[in-house]
């Protein structure tokens, strides 16, 4: 036991000291987000008092971890896990599809507080078309699918809404509108399920529906594609129409296309978003159609079949047009050893490839509790390496480039608790001058006030006030942040 505890120790070193260049050249803007899913059942059985407590633990460890974005799950098939006049409640929140937690409360209401309480975004995570997981035996009676199982196919014991059908499209589009209306989360993102995963001896049971809606194409592949086109574009027009702000996402598979099936393809060799799950995630960046991308290359480096390093180059050279965030695989990158060194596994190598990469604009980690159980000793690393200085949303100038004002009206005031630095919110009218949070960022005497440099923020507030808890004189600088991230000229105040 004790061998292999130095062992560990002696891995993180080495981590740690390759590391350290990366950590001071680190940016000020990068997106960190985790996947909270409850598809995997990690809260069934748990009262309200206990998922809340879970949740609170996790949120805490991952702020520890430098994540800045939350993207929680939140309807995983078509029901919710939060107080829906549309869909049932969830059976992987209460265990019984349509009954309401007791004693009651609104999961997604309490991420979205809580979240915005650490500086975090919160992403709603849905999964537009699956109806039915394999382990679902019965449903409620106001699910979709059973209020329309014409709309539906089964597929491999799953249920699945059929994108042909553009009174789906319509129905998904009017859930996500209730969600983006009514709860102030920062995204609204979907996975990777669209058309299902072939399965040998499985058949998509659609042809009436391409006689009917095939628009004259011959190829039913074409079709299939171009549903789901619509969809998308529908979709991200929908969240627009009613809160610009939000940021549409998606996390595809991670291969596009195979070489030897398109001349634009990746050296690889696996199934493929275009050819077999029917999405086109290329025309969805070159259209506009999503603002951000999180491809899941969830293999190692030196994968025979889906080599990572292969594909991070290919994604950063074809997705240009959107922001690019990376889907990690937390306990397969600390399982497999780097291919040069085999003493340390591959998480500096894959940071590296992050950092040398022109359009990699930041990490979602699968899954937030492997992080928050520091697998491989990856959170720790996280939060003392990569991640230790925090980081401001990437912009996206395509929805808004317009900082607000400064802050107004900046003092300190005694309190019985210490020093409080007061502020007062910029004027604005509208969301894309209001500010929605504050960063806070503090230089010792006679230091150079410099607010591009992450190592001088003390933390990403919606509050206009901060308690301080630093000895020592020094330089406080506040600015004000918007919706999308842009950020004002600074305030300074000598403490």
């Amino acid at each position: 036991m004790k061998s292999i505890k130095k062992q560990t120790v002696i891995i993180l070193l080495l981590l740690l000291a390759c590391c350290v260049d990366n950590a001071l050249a680190q940016g000020k803007r990068e997106f960190r987000g985790a996947w909270i899913q409850c598809v995997n059942g990690q809260f069934l059985g748990m009262s309200t008092q206990t998922m809340q407590q879970t949740l609170t633990y996790q949120l805490d460890e991952l702020q520890k971890d430098g994540v800045n974005a939350i993207i929680f799950q939140v309807r995983p098939e078509c029901d919710a896990l939060y107080k829906s006049d549309i869909e049932p409640w969830s059976r992987f929140l209460t265990g019984n599809q349509g009954s309401a937690p007791a004693p009651y409360w609104d999961p997604l209401a309490w991420m979205v507080e809580q979240c915005h309480k650490r500086g975090m975004e919160l992403h709603a995570w849905i999964n537009p078309y699956r109806a039915k997981t394999k382990t679902t035996k019965s449903l409620a009676s106001n699910h979709v699918a059973i209020r329309h199982p014409e709309w539906v196919f089964s597929y491999d014991g799953q249920f699945i809404m059929n994108p042909g059908i553009p009174e789906c499209r319509d129905y998904i589009c009017r859930v996500v509108e209730d969600i983006v209306r009514r709860y102030d989360v920062d995204g609204l993102h979907i996975d990777d399920y669209f058309y299902p995963y072939p399965v040998a001896g499985q058949t998509i049971d659609d042809s009436r529906q391409f006689r009917t809606y095939g628009n004259g194409m011959k190829d039913i592949g074409d079709w299939r594609r171009y549903n789901v086109n619509l969809f998308i574009k529908q979709l991200h027009e929908t969240i627009s129409a009613v809160k610009p702000w939000v940021k549409f996402g998606v996390s595809p598979f991670g291969i596009y296309r195979n070489k030897k099936n398109s001349p634009i393809g990746s050296e690889t060799n696996g199934l493929q978003n275009y050819d077999d799950l029917y999405a086109d995630v290329l025309m969805w960046v070159n259209n506009g159609w999503i603002d951000y991308l999180v491809p899941q290359l969830y293999w190692e480096i030196g994968h025979k079949s889906a080599d990572y390093e292969t594909l991070i180059k290919w994604w950063n050279q074809h997705t240009s047009k959107r922001p690019l965030y990376i889907g990690e695989d937390i306990e397969r990158t600390t399982k497999k050893a780097d291919l040069k060194n085999p003493n340390q596994n591959q998480m500096p190598a894959k940071f590296k490839l992050h950092k040398d990469m022109s359009n990699v604009q930041g990490t979602v980690l699968w899954y937030a509790k492997a992080a928050v159980d520091n697998i491989g000793n990856y959170g720790m690393v996280l939060r003392n390496v990569y991640w230790k200085y925090p980081a401001l949303q990437p912009q996206m100038p395509f929805i808004d480039d317009k900082a607000p004002k400064k802050v107004r009206a900046m003092k300190v005031i005694d309190t019985e608790d210490g020093k409080v630095l007061f502020w007062t919110a910029p004027k604005g009218k509208g969301w894309k001058d209001e500010a929605a949070k504050y960063v806070v960022y503090r230089f010792a005497k006679g230091e150079k006030v410099n607010t591009d440099d992450p190592s001088k923020i003390i933390a990403v507030t919606t509050n206009t006030f901060y308690n301080i808890k630093e000895n020592g004189n020094a330089v406080y600088v506040v600015t004000a942040l918007d919706r999308m991230s842009n950020e004002s000229k600074g305030k300074k105040k000598k403490i």
